[in-house]
C-alpha cells in the first residue's frame, strides 16, 4: 500500500494535483451517475439480483432489495455531491491576513472488509465512500468458505459453486464500475481466508480499516491494528411494542419481517422483543406463528444458515427451555427435506418465550438469552407498566447498540411513560388531581445508534437515505449518508493561514 498517506489523488502522474483533486470529484460524480442508471436496466438489475442469490439465502425480493439500496445510493452521489463531501470551513483570525480553514481530509492507504450477507450493498457503499474522500482501499469480501475451496471434492459440487459467487458479486460489480469510468488502479480487490487478510493489514499498516462482521474479529483487529479502525459489528437488536395496541396485522408483519427474512442473517435482525402486557392479550404471538410458516424453502424466504449448524441452534433452544417459566412459542425443529449441507445449520423460524424476571435474575441467564444466533431465532418477553425500569436495565446490560425499534405512537411512552403516581387531594372538593413526574425515558435512556420510534418502528430493511451504524463505541462506523462516509473515510485537518500584514512600525519584543 504505496499511497502517500496524503492521499490517492497525491499519488497521481499529472503535473497539476489541484485540476486532478477537481476533475476525480467531477469523475466520480460521474462514474456514479453512470452506474446507478446501469443498476436501473432490469436485466443488469436481475443479473445481480440473481447473483446475490447464489451467495446468500435470501429470497427473490430481499436480494432485489438490496440491489435497489445500492443503486439509490449511487444516485445519491452523482453530479456535484461528491464534491459537497469535502466541503470545508474558514473561521476569522485574530489579526489582518490571519484565518483558519478546516478540511476533511484522506487516510490515503485504506482497507474495507464486509461480510457475506450483504454481498453488494455494504461492499460498494463503503468502498465508493472511499474512493469519494480521496484514499486508496484495498478490499476484501468475505467467503465462509474461502478456507476449504481448494480441497472440496467433486461431489461437494454446490459448495464450490457457492465459493465461487461469493467472489464474484463484488468481481462482477467492479467490472461495472471500470466499464463506467473507474480506473483501474483506484482499488485493489482480493480473494483470501481471513488469516492471509490479517496479515496484509500488519504488513501494510494501512492507515484505517472499516470493518463489518463479528463482535470477536472485531475486537481482535483493534488491537492488532493499534485502534487505527472503524466497526460496525454484531448487534443483538431489540423491540419494544408499547401499550398502545393498535394495526395488529401490520405490527405481526414487521415483527417477522425483522427476525426472520433473510433467515435471519442480518446485523440488524430482530433478536429479542418485549412485549407489553396489553399486546399478549391480543392474537400478536398467534399471527406471528401464523406468518412464520408461511416461510419456505421453495422461495428461499427462509433458508439456510451458514455461521450456525443446526444442531448448535437446537443445542441452544433445549438450554434457554431450562430456564424456569421459559416455553417454546413455535419453530424450534430442523427443516425437512432438504440437501442442505451439514456444515450449515437449517431450522424453521423459532420464538422462544423468557419470563423477563429470570432473564435478569443473574449474569448466565442473562448471557444465555443475549447470545446473538445468526439466524432464524427470537427471544419473547413480556412487561407491565411498572416493569419498564426492568427492561432499559436489559437493554443497558447490551454491548452491541446497532439498531432498536420502539413501537408506539404514545409520545408519552417513547419519551417518559415510567411515571410516579402523585395523588393530591383538594380541600373540600372530593377529586383527587393526578400529577405524573417522569422518572425514566425508552428512548432517552438507551443508545443504539439507529433507532426507529412509532408505529412503524422495525430494527431491519435500513435504506440508504439515513444513517445506519452502531452508537455508544468511538470506534462505530456508517454507512451511507454524507455524515457516514465524513466520518469513516477522512479525519479532520486545519490550515491556519498567517500572511500578514505586519503592525507597523514593528519592533523585535522582549523575550518571554
Amino acid at each position: 500500500m504505496s499511497t502517500p498517506y496524503s492521499g490517492r489523488i497525491q499519488n497521481s502522474k499529472l503535473p497539476n494535483k489541484a485540476m486532478d483533486a477537481y476533475l476525480e470529484y467531477l469523475m466520480y460524480g460521474d462514474i456514479s451517475a453512470k452506474a446507478a442508471y446501469m443498476l436501473s436496466l432490469p436485466e443488469v438489475s436481475d443479473f445481480f439480483t440473481r447473483l446475490i442469490q447464489r451467495v446468500a439465502p435470501k429470497s427473490y425480493q430481499q436480494a432485489l432489495g438490496e440491489v435497489y439500496v445500492t443503486r439509490k445510493f449511487l444516485e445519491n452521489f452523482s453530479g456535484d455531491q461528491v464534491r459537497f463531501l469535502a466541503r470545508s470551513f474558514a473561521v476569522p483570525g485574530n489579526h489582518l491576513g490571519q484565518q483558519s480553514h478546516g478540511f476533511r481530509w484522506p487516510y490515503g492507504p485504506v482497507a474495507i472488509i464486509t461480510p457475506f450477507n450483504f454481498p453488494l450493498e455494504i461492499p460498494v457503499l463503503q468502498l465508493m465512500g472511499a474512493l469519494y474522500m480521496g484514499n486508496k482501499p484495498i478490499l476484501k469480501v468475505d467467503s465462509k468458505d474461502f478456507e476449504r475451496h481448494c480441497r472440496l471434492k467433486p461431489e461437494e459440487a454446490v459448495l464450490k459453486r457457492k465459493v465461487e459467487a461469493e467472489l464474484q458479486v463484488m468481481e462482477q460489480m467492479l467490472r461495472l464500475l471500470h466499464d463506467c469510468g473507474l480506473p483501474m488502479e483506484d482499488v485493489d480487490f482480493i480473494n483470501s481466508d481471513g488469516k492471509t487478510m490479517n496479515k496484509i493489514l500488519l504488513e501494510a499498516n494501512p492507515r484505517m480499516t472499516l470493518f463489518t462482521g463479528s463482535s470477536r474479529v472485531a475486537d481482535k483487529l483493534a488491537v492488532d491494528l493499534k485502534g487505527r479502525i472503524k466497526l460496525e459489528d454484531a448487534g443483538f437488536d431489540w423491540k419494544i411494542l408499547g401499550p398502545d395496541v393498535q394495526e395488529e396485522d401490520y405490527v405481526a408483519w414487521v415483527c417477522d419481517q425483522d427476525a426472520y427474512a433473510c433467515s435471519g442473517q442480518k446485523c440488524s435482525a430482530q433478536s429479542m422483543l418485549f412485549m407489553h402486557e396489553n399486546w399478549s392479550k391480543t392474537s400478536l404471538i398467534n399471527k406471528l406463528n401464523n406468518l412464520a410458516a408461511r416461510r419456505k424453502l421453495d422461495d428461499l424466504t427462509v433458508g439456510p444458515v451458514l455461521t450456525f449448524t443446526t444442531e448448535a441452534m437446537l443445542e441452544h433452544k433445549n438450554k434457554l427451555l431450562e430456564i424456569p417459566g421459559s416455553k417454546l412459542l413455535f419453530g424450534g425443529e430442523a427443516l425437512e427435506n432438504h440437501s442442505i449441507p451439514p456444515i450449515y445449520g437449517a431450522i424453521k423460524p423459532t420464538a422462544i418465550f423468557v419470563p423477563l424476571e429470570e432473564i435478569l435474575k443473574d449474569n448466565n441467564n442473562y448471557d444465555l438469552v443475549t447470545r446473538e444466533i445468526f439466524g432464524p431465532f427470537q427471544i419473547i418477553t413480556e412487561y407491565k407498566d411498572n416493569q419498564l425500569p426492568m427492561v432499559l436495565d436489559a437493554l443497558e446490560r447490551m454491548h452491541a447498540h446497532l439498531t432498536a425499534a420502539v413501537v408506539s405512537n404514545d409520545l408519552l411512552f417513547l419519551q417518559a411513560r415510567d411515571f410516579d403516581y402523585i395523588f393530591i387531594s383538594a380541600v373540600n372538593v372530593k377529586l383527587n388531581f393526578i400529577l405524573r413526574a417522569p422518572a425514566n425515558e425508552v428512548i432517552g435512556k438507551t443508545v443504539n445508534g439507529t433507532t426507529y420510534a412509532g408505529l412503524r418502528a422495525r430494527t431491519t430493511g435500513a435504506p440508504q437515505n439515513h444513517w445506519f451504524g452502531p452508537a455508544g463505541d468511538p470506534r462505530g462506523a456508517g454507512i451511507g449518508t454524507p455524515e457516514a462516509i465524513k466520518l469513516v473515510w477522512s479525519c479532520h485537518r486545519e490550515v491556519i493561514y498567517d500572511v500578514g500584514p505586519l503592525p507597523q512600525p514593528w519592533e523585535v519584543p522582549p523575550s518571554t
